[in-house]
């Protein structure tokens, strides 16, 4: 159970349930997931009469106490004006559906629940971009589904395709809804009923096997209720990605993701042995419950990354490892981005890589920093004043320039030791210094916090998002550089009144290159179209990746927000092989959400 405690150590359960295994219910997921924003509706951050900012509900480890520093931080550092209001709409507006009266007869009955209640319309029509967030905040999504039928099993998928088709009714799949491309987006034009396919009743691991190490899962279960379930057989998946709360594993698959300890347990298409999907000219099922085998193209790399453009994935076999003995957190800081990158280079040429390793630069530590929690008691706060003093004038750290690498190791009790001694000896070659557990925590805490802040900030009329890309190690400092200069240039143009938040995070480590994120925000007062200039700046900087050797994407897919980067990214001829094989699996464009080409 170790891992599944250090996974839950930012992640609270309810105490009734702690340490224990439920099985899983359906749930009405507008219940306890926000409407407009992202995350549990009990959980926010708050700005407090005395300018405290706290963390609302008891989700995470963090709820509910005060953080005295971001307000002063925010303000200063980031341009956030917190006197500023800029409230949401009380109501979110949809257009009434589209109803096909036979495909409606024909399904009457086979299906448990479908609903045309606007807010599962509205909540099924889109992912989490800040685009879409700021329209659900302040405006109205363009096209929404007619409707919303969860299917609880690979036989209700093969139906529904089936009655889709003979009526020409356009579905769209629905897991956790996680996306950041525009993935769920409604085509504008389309006149068809649109459905969405709702998997989250399709939750369940189906059996174990100890021996070959691996399990057979249905697609629609969540990161955290897979690893909980999984815990009975002392196994795990190992997939983490940021959003393992609330993503899914046929998400997880279409889009090709990576989790952040993916030097452990793998990448999802390392993860994968065989899916199973519905298509709409039948059902690809694969015996390949081996360790390898040579029997023509890889169908699993059809599938991996199709982005719910072919069909509905309900069902995986995958590989599990042995719950690891030891889980650890750990930091390290340097003296600067580059150093720390160097750090981070020669790791990559070790082959001793931690489960999950991270730069972040100045910006996005001292953002870490800002949520740092008041002290509990009088000798904490001394001691992080002597913690203060010693890094910054006994090791001469500069407060403005140091960055944070943070690490998670996991294994054996011996493999731990060996990493750990083997990644500190190759950190004090770059003036490294051993920062511990906590700050190491913290770095991870702002993962599950990110989209929370951008939300908190979207009230003070400042918008923010992430995206992310991966380069070969040579190109890692100009994508950097260019970028930051990109945006900067940019938001000039358009009249953005101060400079913008930019701040880079190495969060992946390859034998021939990394993965970097980029976070960005500005204050749009003044700006008659901030979703437009946000989006015509993300685009330049999208731009500018590809120019200085970076992909369009390394796990977040494309979807509809960068699909027009994808003749650059895979050539003409890759993009008509995309064309023909959607025309052969989909003739009559039943899953026809407009992703990838």
């Amino acid at each position: 159970m170790i891992r599944i405690q250090q996974l839950q150590s930012q992640i609270v359960e309810p105490a009734g349930l702690k340490g224990q295994y439920y099985e899983q219910r359906p749930q009405n997921k507008l219940e306890w997931f926000k409407n407009n924003g992202w995350g549990y509706k009990d959980t926010k951050f708050i700005l407090e009469q005395d300018g405290a900012v706290r963390l609302t509900g008891n989700k995470y480890r963090f709820s509910n106490q005060r953080m005295m520093k971001f307000k002063d931080w925010a303000e200063a550092k980031v341009g956030i004006d917190l006197s500023l209001n800029c409230e949401a709409q009380a109501e979110i507006p949809a257009n009434p559906p589209i109803i096909n009266e036979q495909f409606m007869n024909a399904i009457q009955g086979q299906f448990n629940e479908i609903s045309f209640d606007n807010g599962q319309r509205i909540l099924h029509s889109h992912g989490h971009t800040m685009q879409e967030i700021y329209e659900l905040r302040h405006g109205k999504l363009a096209r929404i589904v007619d409707c919303v039928v969860f299917i609880n099993s690979h036989a209700q998928a093969e139906l529904l395709v089936k009655l889709a088709v003979e009526h020409n009714v356009m579905l769209t799949v629905y897991g956790g809804g996680t996306n950041v491309t525009w993935a769920l987006q409604c085509p504008k034009e389309e006149r068809r009923m649109i459905v969405s396919v709702d998997t989250s009743r399709m939750n369940h691991v189906r059996w174990v096997d100890r021996k070959n190490m691996t399990a057979l899962v249905e697609t629609g279960v969540t990161g955290k209720d897979l690893e909980k379930e999984l815990s009975r057989y002392g196994v795990v998946c190992g997939h983490e990605p940021d959003s393992v709360e609330f993503s899914t594993l046929g998400g997880w698959i279409s889009t090709r993701a990576s989790g952040m300890k993916k030097n452990r347990y793998g990448n999802i298409e390392d993860i994968i042995l065989s899916v199973k999907v519905v298509t709409p000219t039948g059902t690809l099922s694969q015996s390949l419950d081996y360790p390898r085998v040579s029997s023509g193209p890889d169908l699993n790399q059809i599938v991996l990354g199709s982005e719910g453009t072919i069909g509905i994935i309900t069902e995986a076999v995958i590989k599990i490892k042995a719950q690891p003995e030891v889980c650890k957190y750990e930091s390290i800081l340097f003296h600067n981005f580059a150093l720390g990158t160097e750090f981070m280079y020669k790791l990559s040429r070790s082959k001793v890589w931690p489960a999950s390793v991270r730069l972040v630069d100045n910006n996005q530590f001292q953002f870490g920093m800002a949520l740092k929690t008041m002290p509990h008691s009088k000798r904490e706060e001394f001691m992080d004043k002597v913690k203060k003093y010693f890094i910054t004038q006994f090791m001469q750290y500069d407060p403005d320039q140091m960055c944070l690498v943070t690490v998670v190791f996991e294994g054996t009790k011996q493999e731990v030791e060996f990493q750990e001694k083997k990644v500190f000896e190759l950190a004090k070659s770059y003036k490294g210094f051993r920062a511990g557990a906590e700050n190491g925590e913290r770095g991870y805490f702002l993962t599950y916090m990110i989209a929370y802040l951008r939300d908190f900030a979207m009230q003070f009329q400042f918008i923010a998002e992430s995206f992310e890309t991966a380069v070969g190690w040579k190109n890692v400092p100009a994508v950097c550089e260019n970028i930051q200069r990109r945006i900067v240039e940019e938001c000039s143009k358009r009249g953005v009144e101060k400079e913008p938040f930019v701040s880079f995070r190495i969060s992946q480590v390859y034998d021939t290159g990394a993965t970097i994120y980029v976070y960005f925000g500005f204050g749009y007062k003044g700006i008659s179209d901030p979703v437009k200039c946000y989006s015509e700046i993300e685009d330049a900087a999208r731009e500018e990746i590809m120019k200085n050797g970076g992909s369009i994407s390394h796990h977040h897919g494309v979807g509809k927000l960068r699909k027009q980067f994808m003749q650059k990214q895979i050539g003409d001829t890759g993009v008509e092989i995309l064309k023909r094989i959607k025309q052969q699996i989909d003739p009559k464009n039943i899953f026809g959400n407009q992703n990838l080409i």
